[in-house]
């Protein structure tokens, strides 16, 4: 509801129009606002708030929903029934405790209060999450997915030190940078990757030194699969926790030669 209207009254707090969820919820800002007790609740006052609220409601016309005077009469049961003098108590008669008539409103109230703060505390939680950014998981190709990679060490084995390398990189990564297109291919870092090798032996880390992007990594890595695909290098690793090394592999004269006849 738009309108805001403030009453004014020598006995009762300042009431505005809100937008409230259900009579519960109304209920609950008007005990905080008269900074009552939940657990001792003014009956008597706050009935009188509340109907007021519906009479303004009413006056300014503003669709009421049925569950708010379903409680207006709740509200008026309870208020008549603790204005009704306890019955009197016979000699012979075993005592029996008496019931608060608000004992279930109160239940109500308290419960409702905790789905609120839930809800409040679930609301926060998803604005934090609204200001974060998932890029969604790059898929490895399917015939580049192997059972293990020839000779010397696993495909899980060299996807956990890639993993590896990708740690160490958001941990280096600045907190503001600039994201430009990645714009190199597989193919092109399969040739970078096949001349470093055959230069020499090079450690698997090093390869990813240099690169700034997390799609230049992924696309290293990937080339690194392809390469040994084609056996044009070897990946080996001479014992746990000892580091990954590429070497030129049986058909890297073959690839070498394949890839001068594509140029």
């Amino acid at each position: 509801m738009s309108e805001q209207v403030q009453l004014q009254n020598s006995f009762q707090p300042t009431i505005k129009l809100h937008d409230f969820e259900g009579p519960l919820d109304l209920l609950l800002h008007l005990i905080k606002q008269s900074e009552m007790d939940i657990y001792d609740i003014e009956i008597s006052q706050i009935t009188s708030q509340y109907l007021e609220y519906l009479h303004q409601m009413q006056s300014h016309q503003l669709e009421v929903a049925g569950e708010y005077f379903v409680m207006a009469a709740t509200l008026m049961n309870i208020k008549s029934q603790m204005l009704l003098p306890a019955p009197p108590i016979m000699e012979d008669e075993p005592e029996v405790a008496e019931v608060d008539p608000r004992q279930e409103l109160v239940d109500q109230l308290l419960e409702y209060q905790r789905y609120k703060k839930a809800a409040d505390h679930l609301k926060v939680k998803e604005s934090l999450r609204q200001q974060e950014y998932t890029r969604p998981a790059m898929q490895v190709p399917d015939e580049l997915v192997k059972t293990s990679v020839e000779p010397g060490i696993s495909l899980g084995e060299l996807q956990s030190a890639f993993a590896s390398v990708l740690r160490r990189h958001q941990l280096a990564s600045p907190i503001v940078e600039t994201v430009s297109a990645e714009k190199v291919s597989v193919s092109h870092q399969m040739k970078e990757v096949f001349a470093i090798v055959r230069q020499g032996s090079a450690r698997f880390d090093d390869l990813f030194v240099d690169l700034k992007t997390r799609d230049g990594l992924v696309t290293t890595f990937l080339a690194i699969l392809e390469l040994a695909k084609h056996q044009a290098i070897l990946i080996n690793q001479s014992g746990l926790f000892d580091p990954i090394i590429l070497v030129e592999g049986p058909k890297s004269d073959e690839y070498e030669a394949n890839q001068s006849g594509t140029n």
